[in-house]
C-alpha cells in the first residue's frame, strides 16, 4: 500500500484537508497585498519644485507662485526637477490675470543657465494618496530610481527566503518554518510601518520578502503532501483564487487607507492571527517518516483520521504500516540530498533547467506589468481591480486546461500568448489607452495562469526527498526575475519600446523551453529520485516533444 492509499483510507479529501486549505487561504489573501503594495505606498504623485523660502510669506496666489518660479513644458505642465534661478515677475504682467498664463509660458524655452534644481524641495499634488514614501522622503528626480530599488530589495528578500527556507524546511520540517514565516511577516510589516527612513523601510521589507517565500514554499508542500493526487489541481487552483481575491482586497483597502503607513500596517496585522492558528497544522507525515520520526508520523496520521471521521481506519495505521508504504523512499532517504543534486543528477538536470526558465520568465513579465500601473493613465484603484479580476477567468480556464490538455501544453501556451500580447502592445499608440490596457490585462491574466501551472507542475515533477530543494531553487529563479523586472523599466527613459520588447520576448522563449518538460497529469507523486528514471516519470526527448506537439 503506497502512502497515497493511506491518505485515501483516512478520509482522502476530508474535513482535515478542507480546514487546512481554508487556514492557508487567509495568509494567501494577504500575499498579493505585500507583493503589490509598491503600487500604492510608492505611487509617484504629480510634483514640481517648491518656491524659494522667501515666497512662503507672499500674498500671491499659489498658481501665480508656480507660474513665476517653475517653467512649463510643451503641454503646460510644471517642470518636475527644475525651477527658475530667479522669479519671472513679467509673466504675471504678460498674462494680465492670475493663474491663466500657463499657455504663454508653455511656449517659452528658458535658457538652461536660467534654471536650477529644486533646492528647497518639492510640492506634491496629493489627490489620490494622502502620503507615499515618495512624497515623505522626496524620492524623485535624481532619486527616482529608488522606487524601483525598493521593490527590488523586497524581491531580494523573497530570493534569500527561497534559498534559506527551501533547505531548512527539508531539515526542520514544514510546520516550524511556516510558524516562523508568519511571525516574521507580521513583525517585519509592523516595523516597516514605523520606519523613520527609507533605508530602514527597505530593510524591514526585505524581511517581509523572506517571510513570504517561507510561507509559500511550506504551505504548498503541506498541501501537496497531505492532499490526494486527484485533488491537487483543485487545491492549487483554490489558493490561486485567494491570491486573486487578495489583489481586489488590496485595491479596496488602499482606497480606504490613503496614508502609506496605515496601509502597510493593515496588510501586516493579519499575520499575527495566522501565527496563532498555525500551531494547529499537522507536520507532513511523509517528511516525518523520511526524517526517521515515524512515531510522530503515526500520531499525525491518526489525528487526521480522527478529524476526518475515520478513527477506526486510523487505528490500523502503525509505524510498520507507514514504513512499508514508504519502503522505497526510506531506502533512498539514507542518502543526503542538496540543491547541487538538482544539476548533478541527470534525471533532475533537464527538469530543473526548464523549470528555472519558466519560473524566471513568468515572474519577470508578471511584475513588469503589475508594478507599473500608473502608465495606463486611469485610476490606479480601478486598474488594480481590473488586473486582479482578470485572474478569475484566467484561472478557471487554466484549471480546465490542466485537467484536459495536461501540464506541459498549458504551461507553454499561456507563456507564449502572454509574450505575444506584450509585444503587440509596443505597436499600439499611447493615446489608445483602452486597447493598450486590454492587451496588458490579457497578458497579465496569462501570466497569472502560468503561476498556477508552475506551482502545481513543479510540485509534481520533484520527488519528496528533494522537493523543497527543488521548489526553493525554482522559486529563487522567479525572485531573480522579480528583482530584475523593476530595473528594466528604467531602460524606457532612453528607449521607450525596449522594456516591452524584453518583457514580451522572455516568456515566448521560455514557453518554447517548457515543451521539453515531461507530462505529469494523472501520475503518482514521485517519492524518490529513482522514480524519475525512464521507466518512471521521465521520457526521452522525442516523447517529450510528441507529448506537447499540439500547441
Amino acid at each position: 500500500m503506497a502512502f497515497g492509499e493511506i491518505i485515501d483510507k483516512v478520509g482522502g479529501m476530508g474535513r482535515f484537508q478542507f480546514i487546512q486549505l481554508s487556514l492557508i487561504c487567509l495568509p494567501m489573501l494577504m500575499l498579493a497585498s505585500h507583493n503589490l503594495l509598491q503600487n500604492f505606498v510608492a505611487m509617484v504623485p504629480p510634483h514640481h519644485c517648491q518656491a524659494p523660502k522667501n515666497f512662503s510669506e507672499s500674498n500671491l496666489d499659489p498658481k501665480d507662485i508656480v507660474l513665476v518660479t517653475v517653467p512649463l513644458d510643451s503641454k503646460g505642465r510644471p517642470f518636475k526637477c527644475q525651477r527658475y534661478s530667479s522669479p519671472r515677475w513679467y509673466l504675471l504682467a504678460e498674462n494680465g490675470s492670475l493663474g491663466d498664463g500657463s499657455s504663454v509660458q508653455g511656449t517659452r524655452s528658458p535658457p538652461l543657465t536660467d534654471l536650477q534644481g529644486c533646492e528647497d524641495g518639492w510640492e506634491y499634488e496629493m489627490t489620490d494618496r494622502s502620503s507615499t514614501i515618495i512624497s515623505e522622503w522626496d524620492l524623485v528626480c535624481d532619486l527616482h530610481s529608488y522606487k524601483q530599488m525598493g521593490q527590488s530589495i523586497y524581491m531580494g528578500g523573497v530570493l534569500v527566503g527561497a534559498l534559506i527556507f527551501g533547505g531548512f524546511s527539508d531539515r526542520f520540517g514544514r510546520k516550524k518554518l511556516m510558524l516562523i514565516s508568519h511571525l516574521m511577516m507580521a513583525v517585519g510589516g509592523t516595523c516597516a510601518t514605523f520606519a523613520p527612513s527609507f533605508f530602514l523601510f527597505c530593510l524591514f521589507r526585505f524581511f517581509c520578502g523572506m517571510a513570504l517565500s517561507g510561507f509559500v514554499l511550506n504551505a504548498h508542500s503541506l498541501n501537496v503532501e497531505w492532499i490526494p493526487t486527484q485533488a491537487r489541481t483543485m487545491t492549487v487552483a483554490t489558493t490561486g483564487y485567494c491570491y486573486t481575491m487578495g489583489q481586489l482586497l488590496l485595491s479596496g483597502v488602499a482606497y480606504l487607507l490613503r496614508d502609506w503607513r496605515w496601509l502597510t500596517l493593515a496588510v501586516s496585522l493579519p499575520f499575527y492571527i495566522c501565527f496563532l492558528y498555525s500551531w494547529w497544522f499537522q507536520e507532513s507525515a511523509r517528511w516525518l517518516v523520511l526524517s526517521g520520526k515515524s512515531d510522530q508520523a503515526v500520531k499525525c496520521v491518526k489525528t487526521v483520521a480522527r478529524i476526518n471521521g475515520c478513527k477506526a481506519e486510523g487505528e490500523k495505521i502503525d509505524v510498520e504500516v507507514l514504513q512499508k508504504s514508504m519502503k522505497k523512499e526510506l531506502s533512498c532517504s539514507q542518502e543526503t540530498h542538496s540543491a547541487l543534486d538538482l544539476f548533478r543528477l541527470s534525471s533532475l538536470r533537464m527538469i530543473t533547467l526548464c523549470l528555472s526558465a519558466v519560473w524566471f520568465s513568468t515572474s519577470f513579465a508578471y511584475y513588469g506589468l503589475a508594478l507599473d500601473l500608473q502608465k495606463f493613465g486611469v485610476s490606479i484603484y480601478l486598474i488594480q481591480v481590473i488586473f486582479g479580476a482578470v485572474d478569475i477567468p484566467a484561472k478557471i480556464i487554466i484549471t480546465a486546461s490542466l485537467s484536459h490538455f495536461g501540464r506541459c501544453r498549458s504551461q507553454s501556451v499561456v507563456l507564449i500568448v502572454a509574450g505575444v500580447t506584450i509585444l503587440i502592445n509596443i505597436l499600439v499608440p499611447y493615446d489608445q489607452q483602452i486597447l493598450r490596457t486590454s492587451l496588458a490585462v490579457l497578458g497579465k491574466g496569462c501570466l497569472a495562469a502560468s503561476f498556477n501551472v508552475c506551482f502545481l507542475y513543479s510540485g509534481e515533477l520533484y520527488p519528496t526527498v528533494i522537493r523543497q530543494n527543488g521548489m526553493g531553487w525554482v522559486s529563487m529563479t522567479a525572485r531573480v526575475g522579480a528583482m530584475v523586472a523593476p530595473m528594466v523599466q528604467l531602460l524606457g527613459e532612453t528607449t521607450a519600446w525596449l522594456p516591452g520588447l524584453i518583457y514580451g520576448g522572455v516568456p515566448i522563449l521560455s514557453g518554447l523551453v517548457a515543451i521539453f518538460l515531461p507530462e505529469t497529469m494523472s501520475t503518482p507523486l514521485p517519492e524518490t529520485i529513482q522514480d524519475l528514471e525512464p521507466e518512471g516519470l521521465l521520457v526521452d526527448n522525442s516523447e517529450r516533444m510528441s507529448s506537447c506537439s499540439m500547441l
